[in-house]
This record gives structure tokens, C-alpha cells and sequence, in this order.
């Protein structure tokens, strides 16, 4: 019975162990974006329809519908991508100003790379991600 004991809480610190060395937990979206974030004081709840991230940092709502994996990693980055190329097609043009506008406008969040739409890399996508994109433009620093 000692043993079984013992044997069973090293298993659990072993468990525990593993568990810390993981600093991230990240989802990639059905459009291919992966939004990620921190272990530290993570709480995840969840309804029929979103699940709902809280760390020490943020609060975050996603689709259950969006999400197409979750898993925890040691690597903060998310999926290649480049800023401003909100539509995905691998260039930074007008085109990806009124992709922003029209996902502003109550667009649907599958049809864009949210992570390249935080232009102005404030944890949301607002407005100033649309004025940051066209300053993008402008300076001719696309590329």
C-alpha cells in the first residue's frame, strides 16, 4: 500500500512537472491564424457556442466553431503570416484595407488573418489597425 502511494504521488509531481514546462497555449483558427497565450494564471471556461481565455494578461472569447486545434508549446510565435496581409494572399495591398474595413463592418472573422490585422499590435483589431495599415502602405515598408 506504501508503495502504491509513493509510486502514485511521484507520478503526479512527474505530471506536474511536464505540465510547467509548457509556457503557451495556443489555438489555430479554421483560417489558419494561431492566437497564443500565456499558461500563467490560465483559466479556461466554456459554453455551447465560445470558450473563454483568462491568464494574468487577457481575457479572450473564441468561437468553438473557429478553433481547429488547441495545444500547449514552449514557442510563443504564432503561424507565419505577415503583418498587414489580412486577407491571406501573401501580399500587403489595398486589398487588405478593405478586407479590414469590411470585417469592421460586421465581416465574418474566417475570411482574415486576425493576427495580421493587428497592424498596430495592440491586442485587438480596431480602427487604428486600418490607419496603421494604410501608414504601412504609404511608407512603401510591405515588403
Amino acid at each position: 500500500m506504501k508503495k502504491t502511494i509513493i509510486t502514485m504521488l511521484i507520478a503526479l509531481v512527474a505530471m506536474t512537472i511536464s505540465a510547467e514546462t509548457y509556457n503557451y497555449l495556443k489555438f489555430t483558427k479554421t483560417n489558419g491564424s494561431t492566437l497564443t497565450y500565456s499558461v500563467e494564471g490560465l483559466k479556461l471556461t466554456y459554453d455551447n457556442t465560445n470558450v473563454y481565455v483568462t491568464n494574468a494578461e487577457t481575457t479572450a472569447t473564441i468561437a468553438l466553431a473557429e478553433v481547429q486545434d488547441m495545444y500547449f508549446s514552449n514557442e510563443a510565435g504564432g503561424s507565419d503570416y505577415k503583418i498587414g496581409d489580412v486577407n491571406m494572399d501573401g501580399f500587403v495591398t489595398i486589398s487588405d484595407v478593405t478586407a479590414l474595413i469590411d470585417y469592421l463592418l460586421g465581416g465574418d472573422e474566417s475570411t482574415i488573418n486576425v493576427l495580421a490585422a493587428n497592424v498596430n499590435g495592440d491586442d485587438g483589431v480596431t480602427i487604428a489597425d486600418v490607419t496603421a495599415l494604410i501608414d504601412l502602405l504609404l511608407s512603401g515598408s510591405t515588403n
